[in-house]
């Protein structure tokens, strides 16, 4: 007696059938509304696509395709912030390039594997995060019926090595002040990379910051990764240093009660795209005017914070809700001081 077989007839759509067979091939086929059944061949994709065509529906129908339109419709989607969607997007790009015709049934762990491995070894870190999208699109997939279980959470992603390096201060010095002497916009943009540096906060928590959020002795902002769902806010302390930049990026001010900290041309906030295109293109200009030696990232401000943050109070800052990834992700020091007994 032949054992059942519940996965050949996984992410099938209604109406559809698979009947396996003694070779070891699997036969599918299609009964219309108003008519007998149709025989669809061996080829479950094209099976499937072919059903459709009879129904006059999407080819898209039953695809990771389909998966990505219903994941972007869920509770979950919709709870992502904005900067996450963003970068699910850039994502979806090159996976669905990859498998966006494909069944869910066809997403096995081997599969999953050979992607992050092999076909997208070159951008090891980018893949881990087309892996998670998809996770997030098979998670859609087993909740529908069409999958027993999730195939993505069975292989483990690539290593990721965090930056080990962040600007010493004489560096950063150096940049802001070249930076104060260019034209246009590169005074703002200096001034978003010296708060960076001296609050510690990630860019999509100031870069819409305005100066009703701006007190007498700190300025309140909201923590971009909130902690068990609960909104945190944060309010740093207005140091000498930090009322130096906030005096003068008030006097660049269109609107010094309501407006931007940090405005564009327009004296509105940056967009996140708008500001990435300036900073890259400052960035570039001071290497080539030998203004700084190398390169650094904008999120390099922030391991910048913490290793200074370290060294001059003997302590993390509280960045996290577990104080181990602020360690190891934003401690670059490269002498660690401690007492003797």
């Amino acid at each position: 007696m032949r054992q059942r077989d519940r996965h050949s007839g996984l992410g099938l759509l209604p109406r559809m059938q698979a009947r396996p067979r003694a070779d070891g091939l699997t036969t599918y086929r299609y009964k219309p509304i108003n008519g007998g059944w149709v025989n669809l061949g061996t080829d479950k994709n094209e099976a499937i696509k072919r059903a459709l065509e009879l129904n006059n529906e999407s080819p898209d129908r039953g695809t990771i395709n389909h998966l990505w339109a219903l994941y972007q419709d869920t509770a979950d989607w919709k709870a992502l912030s904005d900067a996450s969607r963003t970068d699910y997007t850039q994502s979806s790009k090159q996976l669905l390039k990859r498998f966006g015709m494909a069944a869910p049934a066809d997403i096995t762990p081997q599969v999953c594997a050979r992607y992050l491995r092999v076909e997208r070894a070159a951008a090891a870190v980018r893949a881990n995060r087309e892996m998670a999208l998809l996770s997030n699109l098979m998670n859609v997939a087993v909740e529908r019926g069409d999958l027993l279980a999730n195939p993505c959470k069975q292989v483990r992603r690539n290593k990721e090595r965090p930056r080990k390096t962040a600007p010493e201060p004489q560096t950063l010095v150096e940049f802001l002040e070249w930076a104060r002497k260019r034209p246009g916009q590169a005074q703002v943009l200096a001034g978003m990379a010296e708060f960076a540096a001296l609050a510690g906060n990630r860019r999509i928590e100031f870069r819409t910051l305005s100066w009703a959020q701006v007190g007498e002795t700190e300025v309140r902002l909201i923590r971009g990764k909130q902690r068990d769902g609960n909104v945190v806010v944060e309010a740093v302390a207005i140091s000498p240093a930090l009322q130096s930049l906030l005096d003068r990026m008030r006097a660049l001010a269109k609107d010094d009660r309501l407006g931007a900290v940090f405005p564009n041309q327009s004296g509105n906030a940056y967009t996140d795209s708008g500001f990435k295109g300036m900073w890259n293109k400052l960035v570039v200009a001071a290497v080539a005017e030998k203004a700084i030696a190398t390169r650094f990232t904008f999120h390099d401000l922030r391991a910048y914070y913490v290793t200074q943050y370290k060294q001059q109070r003997g302590a993390l800052p509280d960045l996290h809700a577990n104080p181990g990834t602020t360690a190891r992700i934003y401690d670059r020091s490269k002498t660690i001081n401690r007492a003797g007994l």
